[in-house]
C-alpha cells in the first residue's frame, strides 16, 4: 500500500517538475503572454494617436481657417487692423495706487 502511495507521489512530483521546471514555467508563459497583450494594446493605441497627429499635421499645412484658429488660440494673434486687443495686467506689487 505504501509502495503505490509512494509511486504515485514520484508521478506527481515528475509531473510538477515538467510543467514548472526548466528556465521558463508555465506560470512564467502565462504571464508573459498577458504582458505580451498589454504591450500589443499598447502599441495600436500609440499607432492611432500618430495617425492622429499626421493628420493634424496635414490639416496644419493645408487648412487656412484651422491655421488661424491655431494662431489665435495658442499665439494670441489677430487680424491686422481689424481687431484690437486688450491685455489686463495685475498692478506691480510694491506700487501704491489709490
Amino acid at each position: 500500500m505504501w509502495k503505490r502511495g509512494a509511486v504515485a507521489l514520484v508521478i506527481l512530483a515528475i509531473a510538477y517538475v515538467a510543467v514548472q521546471g526548466g528556465e521558463y514555467s508555465t506560470t512564467d508563459l502565462v504571464r508573459q503572454r498577458a504582458r505580451e497583450r498589454r504591450l500589443r494594446a499598447s502599441i495600436d493605441s500609440l499607432h492611432r494617436q500618430v495617425d492622429s497627429l499626421e493628420a493634424l499635421k496635414r490639416r496644419l499645412a493645408s487648412d487656412p481657417a484651422l491655421q488661424e484658429r491655431v494662431a489665435r488660440e495658442a499665439h494670441g494673434m489677430v487680424r491686422g487692423d481689424k481687431e484690437l486687443v486688450y491685455r489686463f495686467t495685475e498692478p506691480k506689487s510694491g506700487t501704491d495706487e489709490k
